[in-house]
């Protein structure tokens, strides 16, 4: 006992009791909740808002900028849309039908061998250009020559035996005038005679095939064009059979382009196509559609319509002078169908689509656009004829219509550079201050200040 008393035991620290931890807690929520609310009103600058000299505030920036001034979006709509414009026009405005084409030579010809032979020669370089009747091979002759001259011996042969039965014809048909033969002698003579004559002309036949195979044996271009690659060397035997040949030829000079269009054009067309007179214009583009190959005419009409995709086909030919134009080549043809006379002519760009129909902006003598509901007619690339809902005169949005409306300002700066140039300083001097005024809530604003003065 006396050494417990003499080491007393530390004291324990005391805790609150869970009573007032827990209204701690509560206290610390509530003033968390308080701080929050005064962020979120911002008591003090409604206070400053309703003093008279609140106009250097940042509230007043904010506020100004809120209900549309110069720096918040409703300045920017209330502010004049730099454009393009471009006066609507009167003129001829061609009526095209433009459809994807293919070009498609006249005459494409395989050149094979109509004799069986050894192929000596090749009188071609591939891609060359030839006429009509330029040898283009030529076979082995020598067994045909051999041929030919032995048909031409045997009708030589029969010939005479063939003069010999008529000179016996003859000295029977005296005998039979005297009545010293029978008429059978001379009747079967005279069938001795007929059969050397047949005979004679069968020869007569055998001479003449083997003078054509002689001639089969030069191969000659049977039109005009270009040869293709060769498709046999020398020394190979050929035949009429084989199925390559020796050579594509195909026709260049004159060439056309087969296309299609729709069913719903092809009275237009008709109309004209039966008109007679002049030869409806056709001209050929790239595949981009812009750069011009050739200049043709229509040269027929398909005499049915494809009934699974409602369109006729259209023949146009081509001089192809240039050889502009390359067998299976795919090209944009343009078909000239009709002009329109006096019409009222925009720029493409400048017709526009919406809910109502297509429209254009047009620009006020007081520098505003109005939005005008038209018509359009034919489109000839970047041009529009407009059949109705402008007059010629009048002045179109062609390029920066994006962010107009009806009544809105416009800024044409073609017509003012200089003008547009200080804008354009000005508003560049400016935005830094502007930036700076939002930043700093307002309060080097001088429209601000002299407004309070």
């Amino acid at each position: 006992m006396d050494q417990q008393d003499k080491h007393p035991e530390p004291p324990r620290p005391q805790t609150p009791p869970p009573r007032r931890r827990g209204r701690l807690i509560a206290l610390l929520v509530l003033i968390a909740i308080a701080a929050i609310v005064l962020l979120r009103w911002h008591p003090w600058n409604k206070a400053l808002s309703g003093a008279p000299g609140a106009a250097g505030a940042p509230g007043a920036g904010a506020a100004h900028m809120r209900r549309g001034g110069p720096g918040g979006p409703g300045g920017m709509a209330n502010l004049a849309q730099p454009v393009s414009v471009a006066t609507a026009t009167t003129g001829d405005m061609p009526i095209v039908i433009t459809a994807l084409g293919t070009v498609t030579p006249l005459a494409t010809v395989t050149v094979r061998t109509q004799i069986a032979g050894t192929l000596q020669d090749v009188y071609f370089q591939e891609g060359q250009m030839v006429k009509k009747g330029d040898v283009l091979a030529q076979v082995d002759p020598r067994p045909y020559e051999i041929s030919l001259r032995n048909a031409q011996g045997q009708l030589v042969r029969d010939e005479a035996l063939l003069a010999t039965a008529r000179l016996d014809l003859k000295r029977y048909q005296t005998l039979l005038a005297q009545d010293s033969i029978a008429s059978q002698q001379v009747d079967t003579q005279a069938s001795l005679v007929r059969q050397y004559e047949g005979t004679v002309k069968s020869d007569q036949a055998n001479v003449d095939t083997y003078k054509l195979d002689l001639i089969y044996a030069r191969i000659t271009a049977p039109v005009s064009g270009r040869v293709g690659l060769r498709q046999v060397d020398p020394g190979n035997y050929v035949t009429s059979a084989d199925t390559n040949g020796i050579v594509v030829l195909t026709e260049l000079q004159p060439i056309s382009v087969i296309f299609t269009t729709s069913e719903d054009d092809l009275p237009a067309i008709m109309k004209q196509y039966r008109a007679g007179g002049t030869k409806l214009p056709v001209d050929a583009y790239d595949r981009s559609n812009t750069t011009l190959l050739e200049h043709g005419y229509l040269q027929t009409i398909d005499n049915q319509i494809d009934t699974t995709t409602g369109t006729v086909r259209l023949r146009a030919n081509f001089g192809n002078p240039d050889l502009g134009l390359f067998p299976n080549q795919f090209v944009n043809a343009r078909l000239l169908v009709d002009t329109l006379h006096n019409a009222v002519i925009v720029p493409t760009s400048a017709v526009l689509n919406g809910s109502q129909g297509q429209f254009v902006y047009v620009v006020k003598p007081d520098n505003t656009v109005t939005v005008r509901l038209v018509k359009p007619g034919p489109v000839d690339g970047e041009r529009t004829s407009i059949a109705s809902g402008l007059a010629a005169g009048e002045r179109v949005v062609t390029d920066g219509s994006d962010r107009l409306r009806e009544g809105a300002k416009i800024t044409i700066p073609a017509e003012h550079p200089q003008h547009g140039a200080g804008a354009a300083g000005a508003a560049s001097g400016a935005s830094p201050a502007a930036a700076s005024g939002a930043h700093h809530g307002g309060r080097h604003r001088r429209p601000a200040q002299g407004a309070t003065q």
